[in-house]
């Protein structure tokens, strides 16, 4: 059946954070998904870094599609995009900008997060059909008050800030306004993935979780 659009965004910005698998093995994509549902999270984001990513979105589609938002990172163009969809891919994210991807994602009716920086490129992105804007690399260029900064002429564009985003950053982003929060190896603890302590990642979910509540009101929990 797939995911409306609508819904998946509610949940996208009531869970505030998209956990994303950046990997060099497709089985330890699987196992660390697994780890992911195990901490609470139903949003999932596999990046086209992670080999056979195809592969690993439609397993997980088939497997989790209709409990689990499965989503497809990095994705630099329009063909890609289609392929990620057909695989099974409920949302795109990109660390660019480009009317093809944008205008690709729209005509199957996903949600499509593409990166940009700057207010032009925030607010061109959005103009494009953007439904929301991957502010990258977030955590590296300003942080919490460039997030801050840059929503008090544009607060009508939601922003994914991504990039850096950790334990302790992430409170500040949120109070900053975002809309939700990308994060890789926060979560996705190389270290715990070489060993196979699939614990920790579950444990990592579980902490993320937590902040966001600790930041989050009930009346935000919803898009309005």
């Amino acid at each position: 059946m797939g995911w409306n659009k609508e819904d998946a965004m509610n949940l996208i910005k009531e869970t505030g954070i998209i956990p994303i698998i950046r990997v060099q093995n497709p089985d330890d994509a699987i196992m660390v998904a697994d780890a992911f549902i195990e901490g609470g999270i139903n949003i999932i984001e596999v990046t086209f870094s992670v080999p056979n990513a195809i592969e690993v979105v439609e397993e997980l589609s088939n497997r989790l599609g209709d409990e689990v938002l499965i989503g497809t990172g990095t994705v630099m163009d329009g063909v890609t995009a289609r392929r990620a969809i057909l695989a099974g891919a409920e949302f795109i994210v990109s660390p660019i900008f480009s009317r093809d991807l944008i205008e690709t994602a729209r005509r199957y009716a996903k949600p499509c997060f593409p990166g940009a920086l700057t207010p032009t490129e925030i607010v061109t992105a959005y103009e494009m059909g953007a439904d929301a804007v991957k502010v990258f690399p977030a955590g590296n260029v300003g942080g919490a008050a460039y997030i801050k900064a840059v929503r008090a002429p544009i607060s009508h564009i939601p922003l994914i800030p991504t990039g850096g985003v950790n334990l302790e950053t992430a409170g500040p982003l949120l109070d900053a306004g975002a809309f939700a929060l990308g994060v890789g190896s926060a979560i996705t603890d190389k270290k715990a993935i070489a060993e196979e302590k699939w614990e920790i990642i579950t444990e990592n979910v579980r902490e993320f979780l937590d902040v966001v509540k600790a930041h989050r009101g009930q009346s935000d929990a919803r898009i309005l």
